[in-house]
């Protein structure tokens, strides 16, 4: 069996790399297609990889400053020409899963989410925008197209409940479930007190929603450290009081080593799924989160963590201080955290490949079209001499 993967772009990978390196861990020969791929940006093991990027890594700046080509991702993905293989598995939040192939070529697609660009994050994203009416068209018709796009998939697979009902409600299909892989083996809980500070680890992004923990912190004079990077970096420094550190982007067995030390995580962000709440937990830490999306599947209220209701600088406040009247067993944490381990994913996946690739050899032939300029030919001739035809068969 031959297989590809597809990834949207290759660079300053989150939660979605870690995925595509389990999915790689499955099918090592296979070659990965995306928009961009910047080395500078990749673990060793993925530079290793058989990486074939499109047409857009030959634009200058468009490694660094991807987002700004979305609009020119569809056609890229449509130029790969992908016959050759009998499975594609695409692990897509944007265009991934728009490639073209042939009909006896399985596409499965892992869905982190329908593009939240131009479906649930549209109007947060051009909110700020200075080129607001020229993003509203682009932005449809990239719409059109993602909707068309989700048709060319065989089987979706959806990483938690919370987007397997966006997939539901904007592609109108039905989607497996399939929790991502987190590696729990890496992360140990430690024996002693957790030492006297809160923890972040995000990309700083503005829909995580880093503000409102830094502003909490601040408000509750409460110590709070920050790992990761990006590019609302310089705006949430301006927001920081003395009591938060920002520590950029650690090694994992440097975010490892601050898991198991913290209080607990703050997880103000609506998230699809959010890897580093289970990791919080892996390590024995409970989890402060906002009660919507993924948070919901993956923190267990009042035993490994606690929900806020409204995304707020005061409903954070107010859980960071009933958080104090709790006494959270690490162990309860742990065993929660195993339900997401890597191994489960992998064998949910195989699985899930299996059965589909199964169904794709079993299926019954399609019987082959009557065209209707023949037919109507046919209907047209006298019966004598279709029989004088027949008959110079015989």
């Amino acid at each position: 069996m031959k297989v590809a993967i597809t990834a949207d772009w290759m660079s300053n990978v989150g939660g979605g790399g870690r995925v595509l390196t389990h999915l790689h861990s499955m099918f090592p020969d296979a070659p990965v297609y995306t928009t961009i791929h910047d080395p500078a940006t990749l673990s060793p093991e993925m530079n290793g990889w058989d990486i074939r990027p499109s047409f857009l890594q030959r634009i200058p700046f468009a490694r660094k400053r991807y987002q700004a080509f979305l609009p020119l991702m569809p056609l890229a993905f449509e130029q790969f020409d992908l016959r050759e293989y009998d499975l594609v598995l695409t692990t897509n939040s944007a265009c991934a899963k728009g490639v073209i192939t042939s009909p006896g070529t399985l596409n499965i697609c892992y869905c982190h989410t329908p593009c939240r660009y131009i479906w649930d994050l549209y109007h947060d994203y051009v909110r700020d925008l200075r080129f607001k009416a020229l993003a509203a068209p682009v932005a449809h018709w990239l719409r059109v197209w993602d909707r068309q796009a989700a048709d060319r998939v065989d089987h979706f697979v959806a990483n938690s409940h919370e987007v397997s009902s966006r997939i539901r409600r904007h592609y109108r299909r039905d989607s497996e479930i399939i929790y991502p892989p987190v590696d729990v083996d890496r992360i140990t809980p430690n024996d002693r007190e957790p030492e006297d500070f809160f923890l972040v680890v995000s990309r700083l992004v503005n829909y995580k929603r880093i503000d409102l923990a830094i502003e909490a912190a601040n408000r509750l004079k409460k110590r709070l450290i920050v790992i990761g990077d990006g590019p609302a970096r310089r705006h949430l420094r301006k927001l920081a009081g003395p009591t938060v550190e920002f520590l950029g982007n650690l090694t994992d067995d440097e975010v490892a080593d601050h898991y198991a030390r913290c209080r607990a995580l703050l997880f103000p962000g609506f998230e699809d799924f959010g890897i580093a709440a289970v990791e919080a937990q892996a390590a024995g830490r409970p989890v402060i989160a906002y009660g919507r999306g993924g948070a919901t599947e993956t923190v267990m209220e009042n035993a490994t963590g606690l929900h806020f209701e409204e995304q707020s600088v005061d409903a954070l406040c107010e859980a960071m201080v009933e958080f104090e009247e709790h006494d959270f067993d690490p162990a309860v944490c742990r065993r929660n955290a195993e339900r997401f381990d890597a191994a489960e994913f992998r064998r949910r996946m195989r699985e899930t490949v299996e059965l589909q690739m199964g169904g794709i050899a079993t299926k019954p032939a399609v019987p082959k079209p009557v065209i209707p300029a023949q037919a109507a030919i046919q209907r047209r001739q006298p019966a004598d001499a279709m029989d004088v035809r027949m008959r110079g068969h015989d």
